[in-house]
């Protein structure tokens, strides 16, 4: 175990699993008490268990204000702040240009984009009570500066959220709230082998074929973007705010 964010108190939303969940073990062994949400009640119970110490697990869909602030009341009963705070939750499908639907549309900017403004509205109360300063993390993506076939509404969610950080930095001046945009991938976790399908063939072939596309000559997995979130949340990083950090292997760099 570390110490690098002894005595904070952070919430990840979005983790049950890939990074949400590698995230949340980090920020525990650091020495962070952690809420983690999902809309599942049972892998909820599981990421809990999986994070071993100072978790809770609070059931909710980030798209949905009342769930939200069932989780900042519960958030403000136990601890009364909230000093890291991970908008995590989101996630796509691919579908091309002639084939996109209102209901993709709409569901993918809710998810990406409506999901985090109000996560991150609705904790201004309490991140303004943080210790030192309150860090909060976007999940951003590469999509939001290379453009992918297929995917384009997701990469437009991504662009958004890259410029959330960049406005609410100047918004919140003066208030000791840092806000940051961590964009990983290609990154192996459940969401994006699923986005090849069932097959396990074929979610191979994506993950060797985006293997052969990242400069330093692996995928990344979920632990290495965890590490990267750790230094966000940390004070080593008390005095970056606005940024895009790529934890990328370089892909979105060359």
């Amino acid at each position: 175990m570390g110490n690098k964010l002894s005595g904070k108190v952070a919430v990840i939303t979005g983790g049950t699993t890939g990074i949400g969940l590698a995230a949340a073990k980090a920020f525990a062994s650091e020495g962070a008490f952690v809420y983690v949400t999902g809309r599942r009640q049972p892998e909820l119970d599981a990421a809990v268990a999986a994070i071993g110490m100072n978790a809770t697990g609070v059931r909710a869909d980030s798209t949905r204000l009342t769930d939200l602030d069932r989780l900042y009341d519960e958030v403000q009963t136990q601890h009364g702040r909230i000093d890291v705070l991970y908008a995590n939750a989101g996630g796509g499908s691919m579908l091309p240009l002639g084939a996109i639907t209102e209901e993709h549309f709409d569901q993918t900017f809710d998810r990406n984009v409506k999901g985090v403004v109000f996560t991150v509205q609705k904790a201004l109360p309490l991140l303004d009570k943080a210790v030192n300063g309150a860090s909060v993390i976007l999940a951003g993506s590469t999509t939001s500066v290379i453009g992918t076939a297929n995917f384009s509404i997701y990469s437009a969610t991504k662009a958004a959220v890259r410029n959330l950080a960049r406005s609410w930095v100047l918004d919140l001046k003066g208030r000791a709230i840092r806000v940051n945009t961590l964009s990983p991938e290609p990154v192996h976790t459940p969401g994006l082998v699923e986005l090849a399908g069932p097959d396990q063939t074929q979610r191979q072939g994506l993950l060797d074929y985006l293997t052969s596309q990242v400069p330093i000559g692996r995928i990344g997995q979920p632990e290495d973007v965890a590490k990267a979130a750790v230094f966000l949340a940390s004070n080593d990083s008390s005095f970056i705010t606005g940024i895009e950090l790529f934890a990328d292997g370089g892909i979105a760099q060359v």
